[in-house]
């Protein structure tokens, strides 16, 4: 089968911008709005990857999860029923709220799901920054003083990456994207979001957006001092429970197939070209499914590819 290519899910943000348009060529839904987030990959009640053409145009994800699961995806996918992780491309012209995702051991009780990500710099501007974890020494108390007092963000622990850095964003871990970035992101299927601080904002609809401070204390990693950036293992960016990222450098005239024959992956073409054995192409920007058993695909130029699996 051909690899198996969605329509993505364009969402407005308020710190969002117009960069799908211009690093990555795509027509956005609204001339004017500023759009921060593109969901790729996703099957959620209310929001669906619906199949761009070929032989199942038209079909859901979840449609595909679960009446062709063995087909595309291969064996031992049975314990999940809706396809388990959800990928984004990120555009933050804006500082996104200081944020944390429940653990697993909480989120139930608080109302929520579980969220591990991953990010992945496809671009950035320089000096922009990522806020992760805590400065060093910031004790509970100093942060629930800094929640009343507005300084949550004199906390919290800035670092500076450049393009094709990459880091890990366990549940639990306080984090905000800063202005100036366009992410890949690879997460749990969730969307759980607690805002501790937004920056004394105001949302699209011209009021303050909700914070979730009780939610936020709970969750918040109190031991997670100054994380640096990942060093990647060998072409390995992130193995966890819910997920697995490998950058692969391929040279022009190489191929990239799936590491296994009877399970998918899920290619994201960071950088050049790669082009099917039907001599359909695919850019840079495009994020692609190729089911089990799939042909190999070859690079059309050197290019950075991201390949994402799912553990059993």
């Amino acid at each position: 089968m051909e690899p198996i290519i969605f329509t993505p899910l364009y969402m407005e943000r308020v710190w969002g911008g117009r960069e799908l348009e211009h690093v990555y060529g795509r027509s956005l839904p609204d001339p004017s709005l500023p759009f921060g987030e593109a969901w790729e990959i996703v099957d959620r009640e209310n929001e669906q990857s619906v199949v761009t053409g070929g032989t199942y145009a038209g079909a859901a994800l979840h449609d595909l999860w679960t009446n062709h699961r063995e087909e595309i995806f291969g064996l031992g996918y049975q314990n999940h029923p809706r396809f388990p992780i959800l990928i984004k491309v990120l555009d933050a012209r804006d500082d996104l709220s200081i944020q944390v995702h429940p653990p697993v051991h909480l989120a139930d009780s608080l109302g929520g799901e579980p969220k591990t990500e991953m990010w992945y710099i496809a671009d950035c501007e320089p000096d922009a920054k990522l806020y992760v974890g805590l400065k060093n020494g910031i004790t509970r108390d100093d942060f629930e003083k800094s929640i009343a007092d507005g300084t949550v963000a004199d906390c919290v622990h800035a670092v500076e990456p450049k393009a094709g850095d990459s880091i890990f964003i366990a549940s639990g871990r306080l984090h905000a994207i800063g202005a100036g970035f366009l992410i890949h992101e690879i997460q749990q299927n969730s969307d759980t979001t607690y805002r501790v601080f937004d920056w004394n904002r105001l949302g699209l609809d011209g009021k303050p957006r909700e914070l979730h401070v009780a939610e936020s204390l709970a969750s918040i990693d109190f031991h997670d001092f100054e994380p640096t950036m990942d060093t990647p293992l060998g072409d390995n960016l992130a193995s966890c429970d819910y997920f697995k990222t490998d950058r692969k450098l391929l040279n022009a005239g190489e191929s990239i197939v799936n590491p296994r024959e009877d399970r998918f992956s899920i290619l994201s073409v960071a950088n050049g070209q790669l082009e099917s054995a039907e001599g359909t192409r695919f850019e840079k920007g495009q994020f692609l499914l190729v089911p089990r058993g799939g042909a190999p695909l070859k690079a059309v130029a050197d290019s950075t590819v991201l390949q994402i699996t799912l553990p059993l």
